[in-house]
């Protein structure tokens, strides 16, 4: 981990149902031997302040690896929750957001999102140059109120919270293959052969 002051404190997002993993844990999930989330960790240690990870099943396993916190909300209202349980953690200004079920991030990702960063900036999203990727994104801290309010008033949509906020998108058009998520079983078998 870096200490320098700039840098994010990172969440990894482990805590939803998985239905299309068939309902097992995603973090848990080996690829070329290793489980998903110890992945996440070698790409993302390097690159921030510190890491947590967002739970909501096996704390003990995560929480040997790293603060976890389980969502503030009932019933796995989905990705919105586990990241206000990391703004409401969060020390650092910025807080990135990635889902445990990528692991093929850039190691300069950190740098190319902050970079794109404006001055009145708040949400920073990940772009492939096709689509964005809302989970994959930066925070600033003073969300965590706007977040809390828009849950409470039951809201679940990313795209619509964000849309709320001073947004930019950090452009990753050279390297869209690292924004792979593994989903499924198959996606697991077909990634394992498939170099990175």
């Amino acid at each position: 981990m870096n200490h320098d002051p700039e840098l994010p404190c990172a969440l990894i997002l482990a805590g939803g149902r998985a239905t299309r993993m068939g309902g097992d844990d995603k973090g848990w999930q080996k690829l070329a031997g290793k489980p998903l989330i110890h992945h996440l960790l070698e790409r993302i240690t390097p690159q921030v302040s510190h890491v947590m990870i967002s739970a909501n099943r096996h704390l003990s396993h995560y929480q040997a690896l790293a603060p976890t916190l389980p969502d503030p909300l009932p019933d796995y209202p989905g990705p919105l929750a586990g990241m206000l349980a990391g703004l409401q953690a969060v020390s650092d200004n910025w807080l990135l957001v990635v889902p445990c079920d990528t692991p093929y991030l850039p190691t300069d990702l950190v740098t190319r999102m902050l970079a794109a960063r404006r001055s009145d900036t708040l949400v920073v999203v990940a772009h492939d140059g096709e689509r964005p990727h809302p989970v994959v994104a930066l925070l600033h801290r003073s969300l965590r109120d706007s977040l809390a309010a828009f849950l409470q008033q039951g809201e679940r949509k990313i795209g619509l919270w964000y849309a709320r906020h001073p947004m930019v998108y950090a452009d990753f058009s050279d390297c869209p293959a690292a924004f792979d998520n593994l989903n499924t079983p198959d996606d697991l078998t077909r990634h394992a052969t498939l170099p990175h």
